[in-house]
């Protein structure tokens, strides 16, 4: 008999096996969509989510929605908000993972136009897409916020010394103006009319923080980009979060409040948090601070729970702020305290059941925030056993790198149609396909955290 043989292209059974360890939802995805366009893998994250049910993530999700409201308030007209927020109702998805960074960035670039694709291919007249402000200025040599890639070179964005860009964080650092006189010195040296004009345009504002001038800047970039307005990216980030978190804790019987406030039930929480952090996948989860961040003097601040306050560790005339439910509203209201990671995915994802899309790291510590709220509800309230049936289904998707074009921006952009970027860009990725994009999950094998995970599967079989 003669064998058949089938040239179907698979995804590497290797990889696939440890991903699914932590994170057999983002596997589906991958072999569902393997030998599809990207822009078909795209459309899929995007596609619908079932509505909330419990009473706790009910309550979530209309937190989650004023909030946002509120953002679109700046940026569209009232029927404009009436649409984007319905077709979210439909479609929660937030893109994350990016940081607060120009989209002359290459990852970050890359990552928003997969979502931009996903949004176009579900017919949505605009996205979401959550920045992480909490990075300092400069995190390694010249890179960070306060540096803009012009592909062979860095520019200082703001004007900001070096010694002081690693000491301020993207939220906190301003008020800020950008560095005329490095931008016009981009110009005299390289054709960078794509993207510079509208840097210039903005060379006379002062912006509030340094956050708001990348949100400013990137909006602005878009807009030109896709001057068709297929899909407005509409980004958000960690202080829409802090308003949420702040809604969450208005008053004591919130599950937040609970879950953070009863003394029990927080040892319950911490109980799970310190078991996740000692599993073998506790490498993902980011854990720098208890709870919340401290912005003090442009910065941000890693914070302690000590005898009933949130202190700076070390620091006696730092930051220091009683963990009570008014105080802790206060410090958020006043930008004072920020959440960090696992309550920003709480009150932006987990509980109000949004789709979020992220990074290989992301992935691995969402898959284990929601292992982590699930082992610190009470199965004997029937609200959050209710709760507890609905996250059986994990909405966590990967996103960024996805696409990872190997070349700059400012290369990227280079020969494509003005005013028509995106667009042009969405063709290109109807022709490619998720396999050839991910080069075979290159990046899943190559990354460290996933190749540990693997080592220690292989031998403990």
């Amino acid at each position: 008999m003669t064998a058949v043989f089938d040239p179907t292209p698979t995804p590497p059974v290797e990889i696939l096996a440890v991903l699914s360890l932590l994170c057999p939802e983002v596997v589906r995805d991958i072999e569902l969509n393997w030998n599809a366009p990207v822009s078909d893998y795209a459309r899929h994250l995007w596609r619908p989510v079932a509505r909330p049910a419990s009473g706790p993530a009910i309550a979530a999700r209309s937190i989650l929605r004023e909030v946002l409201h509120q953002r679109l308030g700046a940026i569209m007209q009232p029927e404009e908000i009436g649409k984007a927020l319905e077709e979210f109702e439909h479609r929660p998805v937030i893109q994350s993972g990016l940081h607060c960074l120009l989209l002359m960035d290459r990852i970050t670039f890359d990552a928003l136009l997969l979502a931009w694709l996903g949004a176009v291919e579900n017919g949505l007249s605009a996205f979401f897409a959550f920045m992480g402000t909490t990075m300092t200025m400069e995190t390694i040599g010249r890179e960070g916020p306060g540096w803009l890639d012009v592909g062979d070179d860095k520019v200082n964005l703001f004007g900001i010394g070096r010694r002081k860009l690693c000491k301020k964080s993207a939220c906190a650092a301003g008020p800020v103006t950008l560095n005329k006189r490095a931008l016009e010195a981009v110009g005299d040296e390289t054709d960078a009319s794509r993207w510079l004009g509208m840097l210039l345009a903005s060379q006379d504002k002062v912006f509030g923080t340094a956050a708001d001038a990348l949100t400013a800047l990137n909006e602005d970039l878009v807009a030109d980009w896709d001057r068709s307005g297929m899909a407005l990216p509409v980004f958000i980030d960690d202080r829409l979060a802090a308003a949420a978190m702040a809604r969450h804790l208005e008053y004591d019987g919130s599950l937040l409040s609970r879950l953070l406030l009863e003394p029990a039930r927080r040892q319950r929480l911490e109980r799970a948090l310190q078991e996740a952090a000692s599993s073998p996948f506790g490498r993902f989860l980011p854990n720098a601070t208890a709870y919340f961040w401290g912005i003090r003097e442009e910065r941000v601040r890693k914070l302690v729970l000590e005898n009933g306050h949130l202190v700076e560790p070390d620091r006696p005339h730092g930051l220091s702020i009683p963990f009570e439910r008014p105080h802790l509203r206060q410090a958020l209201l006043e930008g004072v305290l920020l959440p960090n990671a696992f309550l920003v995915f709480l009150v932006l994802a987990i509980l109000p059941r949004v789709r979020v899309v992220g990074g290989l790291r992301q992935i691995g510590y969402v898959a284990l925030f929601h292992s982590i709220l699930l082992a610190a509800l009470d199965e004997n309230a029937p609200e959050e056993r209710d709760l507890a049936a609905e996250l059986q289904v994990r909405e966590n998707a990967w996103g960024m790198r996805v696409i990872d074009e190997k070349i700059s921006v400012r290369e990227q952009l280079a020969g494509l149609p003005e005013g028509a970027l995106f667009p042009d860009l969405l063709r290109q990725y109807r022709l490619r396909t998720f396999a050839e994009t991910t080069d075979d999950l290159k990046l899943v094998r190559e990354n460290a955290r996933w190749r540990k995970i693997g080592q220690a599967e292989i031998k403990a079989t």
